[in-house]
């Protein structure tokens, strides 16, 4: 049996959590979209940081909702050989796409995004729209929480799911979520 780093299981959890948030975000962004049509066609009101809220809730939706997709195995891949592959080599080319692909974009976003978020955190940047939100500096900064969590996630998944069930979509019996 393969003991796992605190870290992995601190990832996971911290995802599982990312998850939890997200769902709760959905149900208010899903409520607040009803409310600025209900405000704009039935009095004629519009609001540009309600509509601002819904926009940014989704991005966050997207964006964070990629090391809970991860963990879950919910993420997107082309099947087009993958289906026809046996487990080990499904684990082979999984540990590939990782190492190769996965832990390389998240290095990258977050490298390339952090002066971007520091520099709007130092103007404490708003919305340019008149009536727009104040704090577009804290949407900035989900860009690399969110490829921080993602790679994270990749890393998790290389230490603790080498014995995966990937037939199956399924996390390895010792994953304790």
């Amino acid at each position: 049996m393969l003991i796992e780093p605190r870290w992995v299981k601190f990832v996971d959890t911290v995802n599982r959590g990312v998850r939890r948030l997200l769902a709760a975000l959905l149900f208010g962004m899903a409520c607040m979209t009803v409310f600025v049509v209900v405000l704009r066609y039935g009095f004629s009101f519009a609001h540009v940081g309600l509509q601002e809220a819904v926009t940014w809730m989704y991005a966050c939706l997207v964006i964070l909702g990629a090391g809970a997709a991860l963990l879950d195995r919910d993420h997107v891949r082309v099947d087009l050989f993958y289906g026809r592959c046996t487990s080990a080599t499904r684990r082979r080319i999984d540990r590939a796409g990782i190492l190769l692909l996965l832990l390389p974009l998240c290095a990258v976003a977050v490298w390339t995004s952090l002066p971007w978020v520091v520099q709007s955190w130092k103007q404490l940047e708003g919305s340019r729209e008149a009536g727009g939100l104040p704090g577009l500096f804290l949407l900035k900064t989900v860009i690399p929480v969110a490829a921080l969590l993602l790679g994270l996630q990749g890393l998790a998944d290389l230490i603790h799911r080498p014995g995966a069930d990937v037939d199956a979509g399924q996390r390895a019996p010792n994953d304790h979520g």
